[in-house]
């Protein structure tokens, strides 16, 4: 029976001379990293690097460590 997990994602634009997109990184995932050119692509590649991260733990007898991270953004008025 699959059981359902949700994990922050962290999209960094990427952009070198040739060529642009977004690296993905998943914080509560140790070394859990991919890409895509569009948003979409590089949400679509993160849930599947997620799904065979939390495999190969489960593989392994490990438990899906948890995400108990708290997402949020603040507006900070800098005065010049």
């Amino acid at each position: 029976m699959p059981s359902t997990h949700r994990y922050v994602v962290v999209l960094k634009p990427t952009a070198h001379e040739d060529e642009a997109g977004y690296t993905v990184t998943v914080p509560a995932l140790p070394g859990c990293v991919t890409e895509g050119d569009t948003v979409e692509e590089a949400l679509a590649n993160a849930k599947e690097a997620i799904e065979a991260y939390v495999l190969s733990l489960r593989d392994r007898g490990l438990p899906a460590p948890p995400s108990d991270e708290v997402v949020t953004s603040l507006e900070v008025e800098v005065s010049q």
